[in-house]
C-alpha cells in the first residue's frame, strides 16, 4: 500500500513539475533579434562591447524599460531614471542622490551620457570595469534602492509582459531563466547608445558655424590656446572631444591635514594605495549647464563657483594635481569661460533620450 501511495506522490510532483514548466515556457514566442549599428563619433574612441553582449535593438528596448521601472527598488518607488532623469542629462540636480524612503547618499549623481565609453572605471571611484558591473550596484545598495536579487527576479518571472521581453532579447526559453546577468546585460546595452555629439561646439569643429566672440575667446582660455590671453588649464584633465581624461584626480577641494584625512577617500577605498585618497574619476564636461550641482559631493551650486575654486588654487595635498594652482582670471575671463563651457549642450541628445 505505501509503495503505491509513495509511487502517486512522485508521479503527482513530477506531473507538478512539468505543469510549472509549461507554464515558464516561452518557445512559442520567436526569437530573431535585430542587430543595432551604434553611430560613433568621429574622432571618439571606439566604444568596447563584450562579446557575449552585442547590442539589439530588443535588448536596448528591454534596457529602456527596465531603466524607467520603479519595480527594481524594494518598494517600487525607486528606478535609476530618479537620479538619471533625461532632461537633467541623466542626473537629478541633488547635491547627493536620494535613494528609497528618501535616505540620502554621499555622493552626486554623474551624468550617463558617453558612459559606454568609460573604459578606465565606473562610478566616481572607478570600483567596477563595465556597464553590466556597474548595473548590478544600485538594485541591493542601502541607500539606493534596498532590493535583493532574488525578489527582482521573482518580479519580473511573474510579469505579465517582461518574460516575452527577455526572451524577445536574449533568447530564454522559461522565464525561471530571467536572472540579474540578463538585466544587467540590458540595462547596459541601453546606457551605450547614450552618446551625446553634437553640441555647438561639435558643430563649430565641423564647421557647421561660428562661435561668438565671447565663445571664441572662452574657447582660447580653456584650450590654453593663445599668449593673449589667461591660461585656465582647464583642457589638462577635460580633453576634447569626451571632455575628460577618464584619469582620476584630486582637485584640491578639500582641506586636510594628511593624506588619511579625506572625508571621502574616493579612489583609495578601492585601491588600497593612500596616494589615491581623495581621487576621483574626473567627470565630462559635455552637458555641463545642465548637470548642477557640481563635485562627487554636489559641494558647488554654479559653474561660478567651480571657476572660482579653480582660480583660487584650490587646497594643497601630497597628491594634489599639478595643474591645480592659481589662476588669473578677471570677471570677463570668467563670464566667457563659462558662455565656452554652454557650446558643450548637445540638445538634439537632450530630447533624444526620451
Amino acid at each position: 500500500m505505501w509503495r503505491y501511495i509513495l509511487l502517486i506522490a512522485l508521479l503527482s510532483g513530477l506531473l507538478w513539475q512539468c505543469m510549472r514548466m509549461e507554464r515558464n515556457a516561452l518557445t512559442h514566442l520567436s526569437y530573431n533579434p535585430t542587430p543595432y549599428v551604434l553611430e560613433e563619433p568621429a574622432g571618439f574612441v571606439r566604444m568596447v562591447i563584450p562579446e557575449d553582449n552585442p547590442l539589439t535593438h530588443e535588448g536596448i528596448a528591454l534596457g529602456r524599460r527596465l531603466f524607467f521601472d520603479p519595480l527594481l527598488s524594494v518598494d517600487s518607488t525607486v528606478s535609476c531614471a530618479t537620479c538619471h532623469l533625461p532632461h537633467l542629462a541623466f542626473t537629478d540636480g541633488q547635491v547627493q542622490s536620494v535613494g528609497v524612503q528618501g535616505r540620502r547618499g554621499r555622493r552626486n549623481a554623474p551624468t550617463l551620457f558617453n558612459i559606454g565609453y568609460l573604459y578606465k572605471g565606473l562610478f566616481w571611484d572607478g570600483r567596477v570595469a563595465t556597464l553590466e558591473a556597474q548595473s548590478l550596484h544600485p538594485v541591493t545598495d542601502s541607500i539606493e534602492m534596498a532590493n535583493t536579487w532574488p525578489e527582482v527576479e521573482r518580479r519580473l518571472r511573474q510579469h505579465p509582459e517582461y518574460p516575452a521581453w527577455f526572451r524577445q532579447a536574449f533568447g530564454i526559453r522559461r522565464s525561471s531563466q530571467i536572472d540579474s546577468t540578463l538585466i544587467a546585460k540590458a540595462l547596459a546595452q541601453f546606457q551605450r547608445t547614450l552618446i551625446s555629439a553634437n553640441a555647438r561646439f561639435d558643430r563649430k569643429m565641423r564647421g557647421e558655424l561660428a562661435f561668438t566672440p565671447q565663445e571664441q575667446r572662452g574657447w582660447t582660455i580653456f584650450f590654453d590656446a593663445s599668449p593673449d590671453v589667461p591660461h585656465a588649464e582647464c583642457a589638462h584633465c577635460h580633453a576634447d572631444p569626451l571632455f575628460t581624461t577618464l584619469e582620476f584626480a584630486n582637485n584640491g577641494i578639500d582641506t586636510v591635514p594628511s593624506l588619511e584625512h579625506f572625508p571621502d577617500r574616493g579612489r583609495g577605498a578601492v585601491t588600497g594605495n593612500r596616494y589615491d585618497n581623495g581621487m576621483f574619476r574626473v567627470p565630462t564636461l559635455r552637458n555641463i549647464a545642465f548637470t548642477a550641482p557640481y563635485m562627487h559631493d554636489g559641494r558647488f551650486a554654479t559653474l561660478g563657483q567651480v571657476i572660482d575654486h579653480y582660480v583660487s588654487g584650490g587646497h594643497y595635498a601630497d597628491n594634489l594635481n599639478p595643474n591645480i594652482r592659481p589662476l588669473h582670471l578677471s570677471p570677463a575671463d570668467k563670464a566667457d569661460l563659462i558662455a565656452f563651457l554652454h557650446t558643450l549642450t548637445d540638445s538634439t541628445a537632450l530630447q533624444r533620450a526620451y
